[in-house]
């Protein structure tokens, strides 16, 4: 393996559960982004860093999902407790109303949920991002590149944390090569859109290696 590329047990621990179970997915629709919370200049930001990482992986964007409106939902917020007055958002995010009081109990700052269409693709995704005095210290650019990248695949919990995709360069986050092959790869037509086998990593390998 290159020093650019990750070797086949990395690939499989982005996808390994924490009781071991092999998950991936990708999104099975093209991406439809809307953001709340934010001013118009933040808005682009998070917009550009999507449509970035979806360029980048060959997937595709829209205007319009027929379903859902849209279908990636980034909201920016101060305190968890205002998820709770958005009309209707407790029918898209399962479990709300007890999601809330644990992540405040946890002082967690950012949190994604996923729904999946029948096939299990990824169907929809909501980021909550708690702009904390810390947060409000990322760079815009940064914030949104690090939320495009953990939504464009269906990645283990804590395993970007383990083997974190992004870098410095330049004073700016950007993503490192290595795992830009990896969504590529994950991204091509020959690739299943799930997989629940770890083999699934070693197919990823190859077209990466």
């Amino acid at each position: 393996m290159t020093p650019d590329t990750l070797t086949p047990d990395q690939i499989a621990a982005l996808f390994t559960q924490a009781d071991g179970s092999y998950r991936f997915a990708r999104w099975g629709r093209p991406i439809v982004p809307i953001v709340f919370g934010t001013d118009d200049a933040t808005l682009s930001v998070v917009k550009g860093a999507v449509e970035a990482v979806v360029g980048m992986s060959g997937h595709k964007m829209a205007e319009h999902d027929p379903e859902l409106g849209a279908n990636l939902m980034v909201f920016f917020f101060r305190d968890w407790d205002e998820l709770l007055a958005v009309p209707d958002l407790d029918k898209l995010v399962e479990g709300l109303g007890t999601l809330v009081p644990r992540l405040k109990a946890q002082a967690a700052t950012q949190y994604r949920a996923f729904r999946f269409d029948p096939e299990g693709t990824i169907k929809a995704a909501f980021v909550f991002i708690r702009m904390d005095d810390a947060m409000a210290e990322i760079p815009a650019a940064d914030l949104a590149l690090m939320q495009a990248v953990q939504v464009i695949l269906l990645w283990a919990d804590g395993a970007l944390r383990v083997h974190s995709p992004f870098a410095r360069a330049n004073d700016l986050t950007v993503l490192r090569p290595e795992f830009a092959s990896v969504i590529r790869a994950c991204y091509d037509r020959v690739m299943p859109g799930v997989a629940t086998d770890a083999s699934h990593a070693l197919r990823v390998a190859a077209r990466v290696g």
